[in-house]
């Protein structure tokens, strides 16, 4: 599963993986960014700069997992794990 950080936005903003999934992000933005979790904070990719790629793994546990970057809160999604 690939997230692209673009315009300020994830694209897709509202992923569906199966559990233990890998999950690419990759920032083709000029700025820097993250992809965290809300909450519990079960996933964080921590800062991911301009042109950065990195990756992390789905949650084993089906559910809804928000998401925002918490430089730009405002840049939001959430992950689906079934």
């Amino acid at each position: 599963m690939l997230i692209t950080i673009k315009d300020f936005a994830f694209e897709p903003a509202r992923p569906m993986v199966a559990p233990g999934t890998l999950i690419t992000v990759v920032n083709k933005d000029s700025a820097t960014h993250t992809l965290t979790a809300t909450g519990n904070k079960v996933f964080d990719t921590g800062n991911v700069a301009p042109g950065q790629t990195v990756t992390f793994t789905a949650p084993d546990k089906a559910g809804s997992y928000p998401f925002i970057c918490t430089i730009h809160p405002y840049m939001k999604g959430s992950l689906t794990v079934r």
